[in-house]
């Protein structure tokens, strides 16, 4: 079927680029595996720890391992886009973040994935970031940074 925008797609009622959504899917599939690798992480810390709370009795501890398991995803993605501009899930999605000026660094990292911290701050910078016309989250914006393809085709 012809479109009037040619190279776009209407997705839920909104025309994106087709390259775009590609790289949105791509995205979504690299958090999922980066996701579970932190998940495995700490399920190991998990299995050192609990036995130590439970001989210590220091059952209080547990009411923080939400705040650790944020911090943890924080420093996985910053660490790993910091210093090699990808992470495992977006290395098998062939897919890489840049800067826009300048190289790629641990600032720069930090900044675009503070949101990781918890779900709903990363789902709240995804739609701040489309609401304001742009195809980015707002945080990628803010660092000038772009996750972008490595697929040479």
């Amino acid at each position: 079927m012809p479109t009037l925008f040619p190279g776009y797609v209407k997705e839920n009622g909104v025309f994106m680029e087709k390259e775009r959504i590609g790289l949105w899917r791509k995205r979504l599939q690299a958090i999922i595996v980066d996701a579970l690798i932190v998940t495995l992480v700490l399920w190991v810390l998990s299995a050192l720890i609990n036995p130590l709370v439970a001989i210590t009795n220091s059952y209080g501890l547990l009411n923080y391992w939400s705040l650790l398991a944020g911090v943890i995803m924080v420093a996985y993605f910053t660490y790993l886009e910091g210093k090699h501009g990808d992470t495992v899930g977006k290395k098998l999605m062939k897919i890489k973040v840049v800067s826009l000026e300048g190289p790629i660094d641990f600032k720069k990292a930090f900044l675009r994935n503070i949101s990781k911290f918890l779900w709903l701050p990363l789902v709240v910078d995804l739609i701040t970031g489309l609401a304001l016309g742009n195809q980015d989250r707002y945080l990628d914006q803010l660092s000038k940074t772009r996750v972008t393809t490595t697929d040479i085709q």
